[in-house]
Protein backbone atom coordinates (compact mmCIF):
# COMPACT_ATOMS: atom_id res chain seq x y z
CA UNK A 1 0.00 0.00 0.00
CA UNK A 2 1.39 3.34 -1.09
CA UNK A 3 0.05 6.85 -0.57
CA UNK A 4 0.98 9.37 -3.24
CA UNK A 5 0.60 12.95 -4.35
CA UNK A 6 2.76 13.53 -7.39
CA UNK A 7 6.17 11.79 -7.52
CA UNK A 8 4.89 9.73 -10.44
CA UNK A 9 8.36 8.74 -11.64
CA UNK A 10 9.21 7.48 -8.16
CA UNK A 11 5.97 5.50 -7.96
CA UNK A 12 6.55 3.96 -11.39
CA UNK A 13 10.00 2.72 -10.37
CA UNK A 14 8.62 1.43 -7.09
CA UNK A 15 6.11 -0.63 -9.07
CA UNK A 16 8.95 -2.01 -11.20
CA UNK A 17 10.88 -3.01 -8.09
CA UNK A 18 7.83 -4.75 -6.61
CA UNK A 19 7.26 -6.71 -9.82
CA UNK A 20 10.92 -7.77 -9.94
CA UNK A 21 11.09 -9.06 -6.37
CA UNK A 22 11.34 -12.67 -5.27
CA UNK A 23 7.73 -12.49 -4.04
CA UNK A 24 5.59 -9.89 -5.84
CA UNK A 25 2.60 -8.63 -3.87
CA UNK A 26 -0.83 -10.04 -4.64
CA UNK A 27 -2.27 -6.54 -4.87
CA UNK A 28 -0.93 -2.98 -4.86
CA UNK A 29 -3.25 -0.38 -3.35
CA UNK A 30 -2.39 3.23 -4.14
CA UNK A 31 -4.12 6.10 -2.34
CA UNK A 32 -4.11 9.14 -4.64
CA UNK A 33 -4.22 12.25 -2.47
CA UNK A 34 -5.80 14.90 -4.68
CA UNK A 35 -4.02 13.39 -7.71
CA UNK A 36 -6.49 12.53 -10.46
CA UNK A 37 -3.80 11.35 -12.85
CA UNK A 38 -3.09 8.34 -10.66
CA UNK A 39 -6.60 6.98 -11.17
CA UNK A 40 -5.44 5.71 -14.57
CA UNK A 41 -2.46 3.77 -13.21
CA UNK A 42 -2.21 -0.06 -13.21
CA UNK A 43 -2.93 -0.52 -9.51
CA UNK A 44 -5.94 -0.63 -7.22
CA UNK A 45 -6.26 3.15 -6.87
CA UNK A 46 -8.51 4.91 -4.38
CA UNK A 47 -8.82 8.68 -4.26
CA UNK A 48 -8.77 11.02 -1.29
CA UNK A 49 -9.14 14.80 -1.31
CA UNK A 50 -6.53 17.07 0.22
CA UNK A 51 -7.30 18.12 3.78
CA UNK A 52 -7.38 21.69 5.01
CA UNK A 53 -3.86 22.47 6.22
CA UNK A 54 -1.94 19.88 4.23
CA UNK A 55 -1.87 16.36 2.88
CA UNK A 56 -3.94 13.89 4.94
CA UNK A 57 -1.09 11.41 5.39
CA UNK A 58 -2.56 9.66 8.43
CA UNK A 59 -6.04 9.43 6.93
CA UNK A 60 -4.67 8.23 3.60
CA UNK A 61 -2.79 5.38 5.27
CA UNK A 62 -5.95 4.36 7.11
CA UNK A 63 -7.92 4.41 3.86
CA UNK A 64 -5.25 2.43 2.03
CA UNK A 65 -4.87 -0.28 4.65
CA UNK A 66 -8.63 -0.50 5.06
CA UNK A 67 -8.96 -0.98 1.32
CA UNK A 68 -6.32 -3.74 1.37
CA UNK A 69 -8.16 -5.52 4.18
CA UNK A 70 -11.40 -5.26 2.21
CA UNK A 71 -9.52 -7.06 -0.58
CA UNK A 72 -8.88 -9.90 1.90
CA UNK A 73 -5.21 -9.10 2.61
CA UNK A 74 -3.80 -10.96 5.61
CA UNK A 75 -0.46 -9.10 5.45
CA UNK A 76 -0.28 -5.41 4.58
CA UNK A 77 3.01 -3.70 3.66
CA UNK A 78 3.02 0.09 3.73
CA UNK A 79 5.63 1.93 1.65
CA UNK A 80 6.51 5.56 1.17
CA UNK A 81 6.12 6.53 -2.49
CA UNK A 82 9.88 7.16 -2.69
CA UNK A 83 10.84 3.66 -1.56
CA UNK A 84 12.17 1.01 -3.90
CA UNK A 85 12.03 -2.51 -2.50
CA UNK A 86 14.90 -4.89 -2.14
CA UNK A 87 14.59 -8.25 -3.82
CA UNK A 88 13.27 -10.04 -0.71
CA UNK A 89 11.29 -7.28 1.02
CA UNK A 90 7.79 -8.63 0.35
CA UNK A 91 8.76 -12.23 1.10
CA UNK A 92 10.62 -11.28 4.30
CA UNK A 93 7.80 -9.12 5.63
CA UNK A 94 5.22 -11.80 4.86
CA UNK A 95 7.25 -14.45 6.69
CA UNK A 96 7.83 -12.22 9.73
CA UNK A 97 4.18 -11.20 9.98
CA UNK A 98 2.86 -14.73 9.62
CA UNK A 99 5.39 -16.05 12.15
CA UNK A 100 4.57 -13.34 14.70
CA UNK A 101 1.33 -11.54 13.80
CA UNK A 102 1.31 -9.55 17.04
CA UNK A 103 4.26 -7.40 15.92
CA UNK A 104 4.30 -4.30 13.73
CA UNK A 105 7.42 -4.89 11.65
CA UNK A 106 9.71 -2.28 10.06
CA UNK A 107 12.65 -2.70 7.71
CA UNK A 108 15.99 -0.92 7.20
CA UNK A 109 15.91 1.93 4.69
CA UNK A 110 18.88 3.26 2.73
CA UNK A 111 18.74 6.86 1.51
CA UNK A 112 20.11 6.77 -2.03
CA UNK A 113 22.35 9.37 -3.64
CA UNK A 114 21.04 11.24 -6.71
CA UNK A 115 20.40 8.79 -9.56
CA UNK A 116 23.04 8.40 -12.25
CA UNK A 117 22.33 9.13 -15.88
CA UNK A 118 19.70 6.62 -16.93
CA UNK A 119 18.29 6.26 -13.42
CA UNK A 120 18.75 3.71 -10.66
CA UNK A 121 19.60 0.16 -11.69
CA UNK A 122 17.22 -2.08 -9.75
CA UNK A 123 19.39 -5.24 -9.80
CA UNK A 124 22.26 -3.22 -8.31
CA UNK A 125 20.40 -1.69 -5.37
CA UNK A 126 21.91 -4.13 -2.88
CA UNK A 127 25.37 -2.76 -3.68
CA UNK A 128 24.21 0.63 -2.35
CA UNK A 129 22.92 -0.80 0.92
CA UNK A 130 23.72 1.65 3.74
CA UNK A 131 20.78 1.78 6.19
CA UNK A 132 19.93 4.97 8.02
CA UNK A 133 22.16 5.00 11.14
CA UNK A 134 19.43 6.26 13.48
CA UNK A 135 17.32 3.10 13.08
CA UNK A 136 17.96 -0.59 13.83
CA UNK A 137 19.32 -2.56 10.86
CA UNK A 138 19.52 -6.29 11.55
CA UNK A 139 21.57 -8.26 9.03
CA UNK A 140 19.89 -10.20 6.28
CA UNK A 141 17.99 -13.19 7.63
CA UNK A 142 17.56 -11.83 11.15
CA UNK A 143 14.68 -10.14 12.98
CA UNK A 144 14.80 -8.11 16.19
CA UNK A 145 12.14 -6.92 18.61
CA UNK A 146 12.62 -3.29 19.63
CA UNK A 147 9.78 -1.51 21.40
CA UNK A 148 11.13 2.06 21.16
CA UNK A 149 8.25 3.96 19.54
CA UNK A 150 10.43 6.92 18.55
CA UNK A 151 12.25 4.66 16.08
CA UNK A 152 9.14 3.56 14.21
CA UNK A 153 8.64 5.13 10.79
CA UNK A 154 6.02 4.72 8.14
CA UNK A 155 8.50 4.69 5.25
CA UNK A 156 8.39 0.89 5.29
CA UNK A 157 6.42 -1.30 7.68
CA UNK A 158 4.14 -4.31 7.67
CA UNK A 159 1.57 -5.90 9.92
CA UNK A 160 -1.13 -8.53 10.03
CA UNK A 161 -4.76 -7.68 9.51
CA UNK A 162 -5.44 -8.47 13.16
CA UNK A 163 -2.59 -6.23 14.36
CA UNK A 164 -3.83 -3.34 12.25
CA UNK A 165 -7.33 -3.60 13.64
CA UNK A 166 -5.96 -3.85 17.17
CA UNK A 167 -3.72 -0.80 16.67
CA UNK A 168 -6.62 1.46 15.76
CA UNK A 169 -4.71 2.86 12.79
CA UNK A 170 -3.18 6.32 12.53
CA UNK A 171 -4.72 9.23 14.41
CA UNK A 172 -6.35 11.42 11.77
CA UNK A 173 -6.04 14.58 13.86
CA UNK A 174 -2.57 14.83 12.34
CA UNK A 175 -2.52 16.56 8.96
CA UNK A 176 0.64 17.13 7.00
CA UNK A 177 4.14 16.24 8.10
CA UNK A 178 5.28 14.94 11.46
CA UNK A 179 4.14 13.27 14.66
CA UNK A 180 1.75 10.62 13.42
CA UNK A 181 4.36 7.85 13.20
CA UNK A 182 5.42 8.01 16.85
CA UNK A 183 1.78 8.42 17.88
CA UNK A 184 0.86 5.23 15.99
CA UNK A 185 3.72 3.29 17.57
CA UNK A 186 2.83 4.41 21.08
CA UNK A 187 -0.81 3.51 20.54
CA UNK A 188 0.15 0.08 19.17
CA UNK A 189 2.33 -0.66 22.20
CA UNK A 190 -0.43 0.53 24.50
CA UNK A 191 -2.80 -1.97 22.91
CA UNK A 192 -0.52 -4.92 23.49
CA UNK A 193 1.35 -5.08 20.19
CA UNK A 194 5.13 -5.21 19.80
CA UNK A 195 7.50 -3.45 17.42
CA UNK A 196 10.27 -5.18 15.48
CA UNK A 197 12.71 -5.00 12.59
CA UNK A 198 13.18 -7.40 9.67
CA UNK A 199 16.73 -7.48 8.32
CA UNK A 200 15.78 -8.88 4.92
CA UNK A 201 13.05 -6.28 4.32
CA UNK A 202 15.48 -3.81 2.76
CA UNK A 203 14.14 -0.66 1.07
CA UNK A 204 15.92 2.10 -0.84
CA UNK A 205 14.65 5.67 -0.65
CA UNK A 206 14.97 7.48 -3.96
CA UNK A 207 16.74 10.81 -3.76
CA UNK A 208 14.84 14.09 -3.87
CA UNK A 209 15.77 17.55 -2.58
CA UNK A 210 15.24 18.01 1.16
CA UNK A 211 16.08 20.63 3.74
CA UNK A 212 17.56 19.92 7.16
CA UNK A 213 15.77 20.87 9.32
CA UNK A 214 12.62 20.59 7.20
CA UNK A 215 11.74 24.28 7.19
CA UNK A 216 9.06 23.78 4.54
CA UNK A 217 7.13 21.69 7.10
CA UNK A 218 7.54 24.12 10.01
CA UNK A 219 3.83 24.90 10.39
CA UNK A 220 2.93 21.20 10.23
CA UNK A 221 5.54 20.31 12.83
CA UNK A 222 4.33 22.94 15.31
CA UNK A 223 0.65 22.06 14.79
CA UNK A 224 1.17 18.29 14.90
CA UNK A 225 3.59 18.59 17.80
CA UNK A 226 0.87 20.31 19.81
CA UNK A 227 -1.57 17.49 19.01
CA UNK A 228 1.01 14.92 20.11
CA UNK A 229 1.66 16.83 23.33
CA UNK A 230 -2.03 16.95 24.11
CA UNK A 231 -2.34 13.20 23.56
CA UNK A 232 0.88 12.01 25.20
CA UNK A 233 2.16 14.79 27.45
CA UNK A 234 5.49 15.21 25.66
CA UNK A 235 6.80 16.77 22.47
CA UNK A 236 8.04 14.85 19.44
CA UNK A 237 10.58 16.21 16.96
CA UNK A 238 12.48 18.07 19.70
CA UNK A 239 15.67 18.25 17.67
CA UNK A 240 13.94 20.03 14.80
CA UNK A 241 12.08 22.41 17.10
CA UNK A 242 15.30 23.36 18.85
CA UNK A 243 17.04 23.92 15.53
CA UNK A 244 14.14 26.10 14.38
CA UNK A 245 14.57 28.05 17.62
CA UNK A 246 18.30 28.49 17.00
CA UNK A 247 17.49 29.89 13.58
CA UNK A 248 14.98 32.33 14.99
CA UNK A 249 11.99 30.66 13.31
CA UNK A 250 10.14 29.82 16.52
CA UNK A 251 10.22 31.13 20.08
CA UNK A 252 9.79 29.33 23.36
CA UNK A 253 8.26 31.68 25.89
CA UNK A 254 6.56 30.80 29.17
CA UNK A 255 6.25 27.16 28.12
CA UNK A 256 4.98 27.98 24.62
CA UNK A 257 6.32 27.34 21.13
CA UNK A 258 5.24 30.32 19.03
CA UNK A 259 5.86 31.80 15.62
CA UNK A 260 4.32 34.76 13.84
CA UNK A 261 0.90 33.94 12.46
CA UNK A 262 0.36 30.82 14.56
CA UNK A 263 -1.10 30.23 17.99
CA UNK A 264 1.31 29.20 20.69
CA UNK A 265 1.86 25.55 21.49
CA UNK A 266 2.26 24.87 25.19
CA UNK A 267 5.14 22.82 26.52
CA UNK A 268 5.94 21.67 30.04
CA UNK A 269 9.29 22.29 31.68
CA UNK A 270 9.98 18.55 31.77
CA UNK A 271 9.51 18.30 28.02
CA UNK A 272 11.99 21.01 26.94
Amino acid sequence: MTIAHGRHDHLALQMESLAAGSRPPDEHVVVAMDDHELTRWPAFVVSMPTAVGGLPLAGARNLGVGTALDLAADVVICLDVDCLVGNDLVRAYAEAVRTNPGVVWSGPVTYLPPPPTGGYDLPSLASLDDPHPARPAPPQGRVELDDRPDLFWSLSFACSASAWRRSGGFCEEYVGYGGEDTDFARAALGRGLRLGWVGSARAYHQWHPVSDPPVEHLDDIIRNGAIFHERWGSWPMQGWLEEFERRGLVRREAGMWTRDGMNGCRTDTADT
